[in-house]
């Protein structure tokens, strides 16, 4: 049975990614800052798998060593690591931004997942074997008006993860990025610092993607045979052709 670490696992992509998993049985290390909700998602999994929890924010480097080297022995081989945990913090031109946004999302997207990374990548390159996954965007592979900050720190997780794949190319270690699009979430309600109005207009008008579909796929990409490796993935609702234009029925 496959060890398979989910970091922000008590939201959104995280949690729907960990659900899935659980659901196939694989051994779970669900990560996230909120108590209660790893506590809910524990139970849960219980009946179907073995469950170990790590309440830690990504941001935190000391936090974060301590939390991954604390696993137990029947955890610490990881098999898979999803560097899930992200966020996005407000919409706003460069001259208006807020640096506290800035120091967020650079800290999250960008720092956290090297703290998380660096932590595990050391028993996957001993074992030469391991798989590990990033969640980019499609705010990665272009800019868009007013997402300079996130943008940039999404395409720092996209030039992480071609690095990575070849500094751990000679281990044997297979590592890839998922890139969604709209997917309905917490995230707008994120990004709009709790406006749910506004957040849930951004998903009017057509199907967004759902967490679980992006779950989904991450289960494909994993369960390849080990000779395959899916480097990079976007993934897009049908209705939405570039981080600019959806095709949206109002």
């Amino acid at each position: 049975m496959k060890t398979v670490l989910i970091t922000g696992a008590t939201s959104g992509i995280g949690r729907a990614t960990a659900r899935f998993f659980a659901k196939h049985h694989y051994k779970l290390i669900i990560c996230g800052r909120r108590e209660d909700r790893l506590a809910e998602l524990q139970d849960e999994f219980s009946a179907l798998t073995k469950v170990h929890t790590l309440n830690f924010d990504v941001r935190n480097k000391k936090a974060v060593a301590q939390s991954i080297r604390s696993l137990p022995k029947e955890f610490e081989n990881i098999d898979i690591l999803i560097n899930n945990a992200g966020n996005a913090h407000g919409l706003d031109p460069i001259e208006n931004g807020d640096v506290d946004d800035w120091d967020a999302m650079i800290d999250i997207n960008i720092k956290g997942l090297l703290y998380v990374s660096k932590e595990v990548i050391p028993g996957m390159i001993e074992r030469k074997s391991g798989h590990i996954i990033s969640i980019g965007s499609i705010a990665g592979k272009e800019i868009y008006p007013n997402g300079n900050v996130y943008c940039a720190t999404k395409h720092a997780v996209d030039a992480l993860n071609q690095g990575m794949r070849m500094d751990l190319n000679q281990y044997g270690i297979r590592v890839g990025a998922i890139n969604p699009g709209m997917v309905d979430t917490e995230f707008s309600e994120v990004r709009f610092k709790g406006d749910t109005e506004r957040a849930s207009n951004v998903y009017k008008g057509f199907e967004p993607l759902k967490a679980e579909d992006i779950a989904d796929v991450i289960y494909f990409v994993v369960t390849r045979p080990y000779h395959v490796n899916i480097a990079d993935l976007l993934i897009l609702p049908t209705a939405q052709a570039s981080a600019t234009l959806v095709n949206k029925k109002l």
